[in-house]
């Protein structure tokens, strides 16, 4: 999934109402119980004006740049609704039925060892006994990654933090190891990140962790590329680091953790993130985006034989 343009480069404090109003209203409309039914999930919610204003005066605040005196939204107040709109159905509709459970996940792996006949590292997961078994999204994304770069050197367990050089100096090093990178570490033209969870029963600390641990990351890019375009020349051109999520396990984060899907949108329009891949959506997204990070290595290449 990429950002919906009507979303992109708003400013911060748009975002401090979203998450504001998110924090009081609720993500999700709660389902209701019904007798020997688990895991049930109820839908994201979409605030109403009424409730947005009650939110806010509720925690003291004012709701005036938001609903006007006479009961309707302001501009900015549409904005936000039409973006609580936007990021419900984009969770609702589409991206609920792109997350996979394990057996998905293994069939698929499967399948495409076979057609694919790969030789991109798996590693395994971090369960243990019977539930320690490959990292099967983490395996599929590698195989579709090496079966579209074209023999070109990819990365895809980095031992090392990521830095980008200046005449051949560290100028930036992000402070955590990144998932993969292409076509290293050092210098990359695209790092990312696998947030896979089949085998957990909550949504506990560690996989909110690894929502947060994107945003150091996405923040930190955003101060390099600021830092960058301070130092521009007419003979100097920085690329863009392209900053990817990946995530999957359906009871983890849709039954579990619709919250965090509402964030992880709330990152992708912020611009912590380029694009998130959803479950079985990297079938479709990853040989495109490997082939054009081909594109962009070969290019550069030429560029530094000049």
């Amino acid at each position: 999934m990429q950002p919906n343009k009507n979303f992109v480069g708003l400013p911060k404090s748009f975002w401090a109402n979203i998450r504001t109003i998110s924090q009081e209203v609720g993500y999700t409309v709660r389902p209701r119980r019904q007798k020997g039914v688990k895991g049930q999930a109820g839908p994201i919610k979409v605030p109403t004006l009424a409730e947005i204003k009650a939110a806010l005066e509720s925690i003291d605040l004012t709701a005036m740049h938001l609903v006007a005196q006479d009961g309707h939204a302001t501009d900015l107040g549409r904005q936000v609704i039409d973006y609580f709109e936007y990021r419900a159905d984009a969770l609702n509709r589409i991206v609920e039925p792109l997350l996979m459970d394990a057996s998905k996940a293994e069939q698929l792996y499967a399948k495409l060892q076979r057609k694919l006949k790969s030789s991109a590292t798996v590693p395994m997961n971090k369960q243990s006994e019977e539930k320690k078994k490959p990292a099967y999204f983490t395996g599929i994304i590698n195989m579709l990654i090496d079966a579209n770069l074209g023999g070109l050197p990819c990365n895809y367990n980095p031992q090392e933090l990521t830095t980008v050089t200046r005449n051949r100096e560290p100028f930036r090093t992000l402070a955590r190891r990144i998932d993969g990178a292409f076509p290293g570490p050092v210098d990359p033209l695209a790092v990312w990140e696998i947030k896979e969870y089949y085998y957990t029963t909550t949504f506990g600390s560690r996989v909110a962790d690894g929502v947060y641990e994107t945003l150091l990351d996405g923040m930190e890019l955003e101060e390099l590329d600021a830092a960058l375009r301070d130092l521009v020349t007419l003979e100097d051109r920085p690329v863009h680091i392209q900053h990817l999520l990946m995530v999957d396990a359906h009871f983890t984060w849709w039954v579990k953790g619709r919250s965090y899907l509402c964030r992880i949108i709330d990152m992708l329009h912020m611009g912590y993130v380029d694009e998130v891949l959803f479950g079985d959506e990297v079938l479709t997204r990853m040989p495109k985006i490997a082939r054009a990070w081909g594109q962009s290595y070969r290019g550069r290449s030429k560029e530094n034989r000049r």
